[in-house]
């Protein structure tokens, strides 16, 4: 009985040994802190998707947000932007941007945000990341699209940031715009989206 009662102590004693050293190696593994006043988040939006999302990661992990405008907006019209972005995506034209980003520099973290369109980034995003060299900064893309995914976004900014640290991308399903729907990201959607998010902030570890 004494034998049985010293084999269930010691037992007990190396579960609370391994919780121990569990517990420590969960706090070794803190996710690392970032400065908020270098982080940019920086997105295009047509019907407001991407907005929603750029807003809920601005609220979890602050830092300054831009929204990217063109000098000549693109027309409202849908099938009118979508045949406009098929003749610049085939002369790789980049569209001018309005919105002017003086202080890039000062900036190590950069969100950019997008929809997809033709199944790839969108001309003014393209703009973008050739007008700024951000080279030895994080770049973090996130997505909102009709439900067919990031097409060769991912690539296409690999392509264009050759000497920056690209993060795994978010990507969410946004309006159908070509149905009629446009903002989808909203009400009860909305906080899922915002789960969503919160879990891919922690897992790229900006975000405790």
């Amino acid at each position: 009985m004494k034998q049985k009662n010293s084999f269930t102590l010691l037992l007990a004693a190396f579960i609370g040994l391994i919780s121990c050293s569990s517990n420590a190696q969960e706090q070794d593994v803190a996710l690392p802190e970032v400065d908020q006043e270098k982080m940019l988040i920086v997105y295009l939006s047509r019907t407001g998707n991407t907005r929603a999302i750029a807003e809920i990661i601005h609220q979890k992990v602050g830092g300054n947000m831009i929204e990217l405008k063109l000098r000549k907006p693109y027309p409202e019209n849908y099938d009118a932007i979508v045949a406009q972005v098929d003749r610049e995506n085939e002369k790789g034209y980049l569209p001018p941007l309005e919105t002017d980003i003086d202080n890039i520099q000062a900036y190590n973290t950069i969100l950019i945000g997008f929809p997809t369109w033709d199944m790839q980034l969108p001309p003014p995003m393209k703009s973008f990341l050739s007008k700024y060299d951000l080279s030895g900064k994080t770049v973090i893309p996130f997505n909102t699209n009709g439900g067919y995914g990031l097409g060769s976004s991912i690539q296409q900014i690999n392509s264009l940031c050759p000497d920056s640290n690209v993060l795994e991308a978010f990507s969410l399903k946004g309006g159908l715009e070509k149905e009629g729907i446009h903002l989808a990201i909203k009400g009860e959607r909305r906080k899922e989206a915002k789960a969503e998010v919160v879990s891919w902030l922690r897992e790229i570890g900006i975000h405790q």
